[in-house]
């Protein structure tokens, strides 16, 4: 397991402390927490770019695929 050391102002740690405290776990789970959050939004932001760059220029076959699967009749 890495080791990292941040700086924070004192502020900001002694307010970590606090909800950590509330939340019954320590400031080190707390930021694990975080990581592992922003992590996981960074990784779906990646995959729905990537889907996009793949149905660039098929609008309009993603439109006909979504009226049939709603059953309607394709108005484009």
């Amino acid at each position: 397991m890495a080791r990292l050391t941040i700086r924070l102002p004192d502020g900001k740690y002694k307010r970590l402390k606090a909800l950590a405290r509330e939340r019954g776990t320590s400031v080190n789970q707390l930021v694990d927490e975080m990581a592992m959050l922003m992590i996981a939004e960074h990784d779906a932001e990646t995959r729905v770019r990537m889907r996009a760059e793949r149905g660039q220029g098929q609008e309009q076959e993603g439109l006909e695929l979504l009226d049939k699967a709603m059953g309607r009749a394709s108005p484009h």
